[in-house]
């Protein structure tokens, strides 16, 4: 069994609640981490993102200035000078499909529904680290590929064409080395 070293992460949480911050704080510090940051909107978080170059972000939607959407829009730049590829936890009250899918459409690498479990946050953190997603970078899209189940016999209207370009994500190796004990 792969044993994830949480104390070598470090992991920003941007939420305006500060209960809700609090609670994935605690939460976290259980797990072993003990680098966490925390910002109560999407500037603030833009900012802490770019001083502490955390390992793993979890975001609010609902917040002021940015919402959660627009700040992995920010972080998603394939031309940031920061890291572009961090994996990003979208953690929210909004459960609806649609909601989902625009957060998968803005880059977000997992997804997860408050009220929140430590079974369920550890399942993201560990699918960040243990399984990274390769990145896709297309003509109106970058982050995280947004198919899970990888499979060559597909041949719909969905299917990527050849100029589709498939992005190695370099930050995912050293997350995942940095993490394992």
């Amino acid at each position: 069994m792969v044993r994830v070293d949480f104390t070598k992460l470090r992991i920003l949480v941007v939420d305006d609640n500060a209960h809700m911050r609090r609670i994935v704080r605690t939460l976290l510090h259980g797990f072993g981490s003990r680098e966490v940051y925390e910002a109560e909107d999407g500037a603030a978080g833009l900012e802490m993102f770019t001083t502490h170059l955390p390992d793993i972000i979890i975001v609010d939607w609902a917040m002021p200035i940015f919402d959660g959407i627009e700040l992995t829009s920010l972080i998603r730049r394939p031309d940031s000078a920061v890291n572009p590829y961090v994996p990003i936890i979208m953690l929210t009250g909004h459960s609806e499909k649609s909601k989902v899918m625009r957060a998968r459409d803005a880059g977000v690498t997992e997804f997860l529904c408050k009220p929140i479990s430590a079974k369920s946050l550890h399942q993201r953190l560990l699918n960040c680290v243990l399984n990274p997603r390769p990145f896709i970078k297309t003509r109106d899209y970058f982050g995280p590929d947004r198919r899970r189940n990888i499979s060559g016999v597909y041949s719909g209207p969905e299917r990527r064409t050849s100029n589709d370009a498939v992005v190695a994500d370099p930050g995912a190796k050293r997350l995942r080395d940095s993490a394992l004990s």
